[in-house]
């Protein structure tokens, strides 16, 4: 799908935000983040994500029966430590997708492909209060004795703008900004069941290398998410998940896009151990949009984790 189709008449529309994977975002919904781990402990994960997605565009645009189909392998890496007497964490994930978009132009078939290494992820997050810091055997012992817990963390995470990005193409795989999202979390442990719920907001910088030499700018995302999970033994689990998104309207060169996002999504994860250190995690990703302009998006990932 030759990019130059998209400036039909002069018009542009907030493509990035609506054609992209939305990897980080979907990172940022993952189950367990706020979970009690032990301290100065390394977790590494590397996973594979197939997503496919119907886009729906501005009838103005002419395009019809927009399609996504994309491949992910995501790497991840965490460090836990202490943190003025309370546990924390450090997140980086890195992935690297293929994907190709089809659509119809006045009937005529079109299509595009993009590979390449997407934005970096780095996640801060302290729990504030509950799951003390604690090394691999003392927190052994206090997870044993604890069946009741309330665990509230914050956190911060930055999306880098290192990814795969051309000026003049309208479907990238980086987006050439900054996004900062501040996060609260709260989990309440009762026996094998634990209610997670988190709420954040992604504030983008401008792209002031938008198509065309254009500057994109977009207002703030609003996301709450809630998980349900239940461990059956250690290592042992399987969770539920369901989100909203909202906001995220865009204006390029000063002209405001109606084009405000609207996402439910929901999860569905089940992870179990292979051995002692390590543990396979499969997940399945739905989101349909609310309004007009959207994509309606299904992934299935799986995932291996270790720890030293």
């Amino acid at each position: 799908m030759p990019d130059s189709i998209f400036s039909i008449r002069g018009v542009v529309v907030g493509l990035l935000v609506l054609v992209t994977s939305g990897l980080c975002a979907a990172e940022e919904i993952e189950p367990r983040r706020w979970s009690h781990l032990p301290i100065n402990t390394n977790y590494y994960a590397a996973g594979y994500a197939f997503t496919r997605a119907d886009i729906s565009l501005d009838p103005v645009l002419q395009i019809e029966d927009g399609k996504m189909r994309m491949n992910s392998w995501l790497a991840k890496y965490i460090r836990t430590f202490e943190l003025l007497h309370k546990s924390a964490r450090i997140d980086v994930t890195q992935a690297y997708q293929e994907g190709r978009w089809t659509g119809r132009l006045e009937g005529a078939e079109r299509k595009v492909k993009r590979s390449g290494f997407t934005d970096t992820l780095l996640r801060f997050a302290v729990n504030l209060y509950g799951a003390p810091p604690l090394e691999r055997e003392e927190f052994a012992a206090y997870r044993a004795s604890t069946h009741a817990e309330t665990i509230v963390g914050a956190g911060f995470s930055v999306q880098f703008p290192t990814g795969e990005y051309f000026d003049d193409k309208l479907i990238n795989l980086g987006t050439n900004r900054f996004t900062f999202r501040p996060q609260v979390g709260i989990v309440r442990t009762q026996g094998n069941w634990s209610l997670e719920l988190t709420t954040f907001v992604a504030l983008h910088t401008d792209n002031d290398d938008f198509f065309g030499g254009r500057t994109l700018e977009q207002n703030p995302l609003y996301v709450v998410h809630c998980h349900l999970v239940r461990t059956f033994r250690p290592g042992l689990w399987g969770g539920l998940s369901l989100s909203h998104e909202y906001g995220a309207e865009s204006t390029i060169d000063g002209e405001e896009r109606d084009d405000r996002k609207q996402n439910v999504v929901w999860v569905a994860n089940f992870g179990f151990p292979l051995t002692r250190r390590l543990a396979l995690k499969a997940s399945y990703i739905g989101s349909r949009t609310q309004e007009s302009i959207g994509n309606d998006s299904d992934s299935f990932a799986f995932g291996l984790s270790t720890s030293w």
